[in-house]
Formats: C-alpha cells, structure tokens, sequence
C-alpha cells in the first residue's frame, strides 16, 4: 500500500493506494505555521478514519508547491508510517516529455496531473486544475506536455473582490436560481460560477483553434465540482487525478 500526499498553496491532498486502486482521497489546510508532530496527528488521524493499518503502508510519495513544507510533511510521513517517501523532483522518472522554455519551472503538481491524464485518456488533452491558481495544461497528440495557462483561482479572486469593496458581502460558492441576478448575492454568484464556466469554455475553443485538434479535457481540484456542471464543453471530472499521477510516478520509480 501507497500513501499519496500533494502539498497545494491552500490544501494538502492525501490519499492511500493499493496496487492501481485509490482507496481515499481527502483534503487538509496547508498551514506553515505547523509542526512536524501537527502534520503527524493528522495523517495518523486520517488513516484510523478509513480504517487503513499503518503497516501495509510500504512506501510513500510526495509533490510540493510549497517548499518549506516538502522535509516537514516527509518527516511527517517517516513518525507516522516508517517509511522515507519519494518527493517529485529532478531525477525522478516521470515518463513525461517537457517542451518548454525551462521545464524545472513547471510546478509538480502540473507533472503529476498530465502523467496520471496520458496513462489514462487518449491525447490531445487538456487538463484544469482548480486550485489557489485555476491551472491549464496541454498535452499534444504525442503524449508531450506542451505548455498551458495559470490564471487566478476562483476564491482567490472572489477573495480579492470582497476585500476591495466596502459594500460586496461574502457569498458561499453555488449557482444562484437564475443567471440573471436580481439582488447584489445572486449577482455576485452568477458572476463567479458561469463567469468563470465561460472563461473555461472560451479557453479551451482557444487552445482547439491554435493547436487545430479536438481536445479531450479534464478537470481536477477543489472547486472543479462547482464549476465545470455549467460549462458548454464536455468535461471529465476526476478528483483522484492528482492521486493517480503519484502512484504511477511512484511505481516507474520503484517497481514492485
């Protein structure tokens, strides 16, 4: 059995692997702020809650976009499970062909979403991260990652919005009962969820007319689930996406 963690910007994603089957995939708050035993509790506490025995876990992975949390969580991983873990980085085997400008500057979690996406779909593909950043990335026909776009995420944004004026309230994110809004919450609403379901759509008719190819498109992260039910575009959800890319880096990397 595989533990699976990636450290994002605003959650840390966790999950246990048996063979090629994802067992769980939860969610925590990626906090600097805690320690070492903090990160410990709460993988041990996530393991009971599914019931997992600690020590069928054999080996373990990690992507990080945070870096000063990357030894934490793998010290985390050592107190808890026993095992030292992998970290997606320079040197290890990904299976993936990098065309850009500088490949060391594209984020792990972006590798490890596009290895688990061309395992498992036909290229030309596309595949949305809705995270901190709503992340895009294009894979050719070729199985070759070949650039993307990083915009502001959803809360972020909706964050930004709030804060900057004096008379916006905070809304929770679900689609108002109508697109047009009739007070300043369900406007607010339509604004943010078919706003960006349109920017979505309106993304992907771009990258089908630059690269002239039908795009198989994929969408992982938090918030994928809010918004990719109102775009136009046929959209694969896949929460465990993440997951998945770890475990078949992990297994190119250590074979059973």
């Amino acid at each position: 059995m595989i533990l699976a963690i990636d450290i994002g910007n605003t959650n840390t994603v966790l999950g246990c692997c048996r063979g090629h089957e994802i067992l769980f995939v939860e969610r925590l708050a990626t906090a600097p702020s805690r320690t070492v035993l903090e990160y410990a509790i709460s993988i041990k506490n996530v393991l009971e809650l599914y019931q997992i025995n600690r020590d069928e876990i054999t080996g373990a992975i990690i992507s990080s976009v945070v870096p000063p949390l990357t030894n934490l969580f793998r010290d985390a991983v050592k107190k808890i499970v026993g095992v030292e873990a992998l970290v997606v980085g320079p040197g290890v085997k990904t299976g993936l062909n990098i065309l850009m400008d500088n490949p060391a500057q594209v984020g792990s979690d972006l590798i490890v979403n596009a290895v688990a996406a061309i395992t498992e779909h036909k290229p030309p593909l596309i595949i949305i991260d809705m995270g901190t950043a709503t992340t895009l990335s294009v894979i050719d026909k070729n199985k070759n990652y070949i650039g993307g776009m990083i915009l502001p995420g959803i809360r972020v944004s909706l964050d930004s919005l709030v804060s900057r004026t004096s008379q916006l309230p905070r809304i929770s994110l679900e689609a108002p009962r109508r697109l047009v809004g009739k007070n300043t919450t369900e406007c607010m609403k339509s604004g943010v969820i078919h706003g960006n379901a349109s920017c979505i759509d309106g993304l992907i008719d771009r990258i089908e007319q630059e690269t002239g190819e039908e795009m198989t498109v994929i969408a992982t992260g938090g918030l994928a689930s809010v918004i990719t039910p109102h775009c136009f575009h046929k959209i694969l959800l896949d929460d465990a996406l993440l997951l998945k890319g770890l475990m078949y880096i992990y297994y190119k990397n250590k074979p059973e």
